[in-house]
């Protein structure tokens, strides 16, 4: 698969387990939703205090395997730098978000203060490198 066609599977499939890199090395996953944004990188909503987040600040190298609604079947990986960007700056970028993989909210001011109250940071993943590249 390539990064375009991970790019293309990602329009489509939001649901993603995300893997960051712990400050032993090991790996930590977590399962997040992954919308496409306008530049082709993986984008993912997470908190300020998230332990995906800290890694991320120290680690900034992520991993992300894309699944489709059914689990089994089609999938994707995607793996590349990551920047975080934190509120206020991430606003803006936390409604395009939502707007791209979920829809209009019913109340913009409703989701805007949680974005706050939640510390929520937009996690922007560029791909470097995509697969599957075969098949076993």
């Amino acid at each position: 698969m390539t990064v375009d066609e991970v790019r293309e599977f990602a329009r489509s499939n939001h649901h993603a387990v995300l893997a960051t890199r712990r400050r032993d090395g090991g790996v930590q996953m977590s399962p997040v939703a992954v919308v496409l944004d306008e530049g082709g990188s993986l984008i993912v909503s997470s908190r300020e205090t998230a332990v995906k987040t800290l890694n991320l600040r120290r680690d900034p190298r992520a991993s992300v395997c894309l699944l489709n609604d059914r689990f089994f079947g089609a999938w994707a990986y995607a793996e590349g730098p990551a920047t975080i960007e934190s509120l206020p700056d991430a606003m803006d970028g936390l409604v395009r978000y939502y707007r791209t993989g979920f829809g209009e909210h019913p109340d913009w001011d409703d989701y805007r203060a949680a974005m706050v109250r939640e510390k929520r940071v937009l996690i922007r993943i560029g791909i470097e490198r995509a697969g599957p590249t075969r098949q076993g």
